[in-house]
């Protein structure tokens, strides 16, 4: 899917967060999005997935049958954020069970599949609640990559995760990108941005005064 960011902005009360970003993501590739913390990042990736509307500007999403209406976005985009709230009451076999309810998974994986590449199969029946911080942050990751959306957006996807983590995300990713728009925020860690082909520095958009 092509999206295209024209002139978009995102204020809070009265402070601009960013200002005037015009950028392109082409379907097939990876962008790293970068910069330091406070350079909006994170409301950038949320509005993108229309968490967040933007304050100013437009978008547009385009695939192969042409412009995607903007109710109907959230169809083909996946997202994993460390800040956003799992389903912590669940179980994660039920989580895997409500996804599919609303987004299926890539390939027609079935639950079982699932669990078994993201590395949790032995807490398959244990409450999300119950996870360590990388544990949850495995099954977002897990639950977001292994969706059947065009679009794919990670915020800072190494968080919480061991160095056997890392390296699993990295493989998950690699094995899942083709086809897609990937989009990861990253402060610059370079696992993160192994995969990307292009960075784009957010900081050049930050409003002054």
């Amino acid at each position: 899917m092509r999206i295209e960011l024209n002139s978009i902005g995102k204020r809070f009360n009265r402070e601009w967060i960013f200002r005037n970003v015009t950028l392109q993501f082409e379907p097939n590739t990876a962008t790293g999005i970068v910069g330091p913390n406070g350079s909006g990042k994170s409301t950038l990736l949320q509005c993108i997935s229309g968490y967040l509307t933007t304050t100013s500007g437009s978008m547009q999403f385009q695939n192969k049958n042409g412009i995607v209406a903007s109710e109907e976005v959230f169809k083909h985009v996946s997202m994993a954020t460390p800040y956003l709230d799992q389903e912590e009451w669940l179980t994660l076999r039920e989580a895997i069970v409500l996804q599919k309810r609303f987004k299926p998974f890539r390939n027609g994986l079935k639950t079982k599949e699932i669990l078994q590449r993201s590395g949790l199969e032995h807490a398959a029946d244990k409450y999300i609640r119950q996870f360590s911080s990388g544990m949850k942050q495995r099954s977002r990751l897990a639950l977001a990559i292994l969706a059947d959306t065009d679009v794919l957006l990670l915020d800072e996807p190494a968080s919480n995760l061991d160095k056997q983590g890392v390296q699993w995300f990295s493989e998950l990713l690699r094995s899942e990108k083709t086809n897609r728009t990937v989009i990861i925020c990253s402060n610059h860690h370079p696992d993160e941005l192994a995969l990307t082909e292009r960075q784009i520095d957010l900081s050049q958009f930050k409003p002054i005064g």
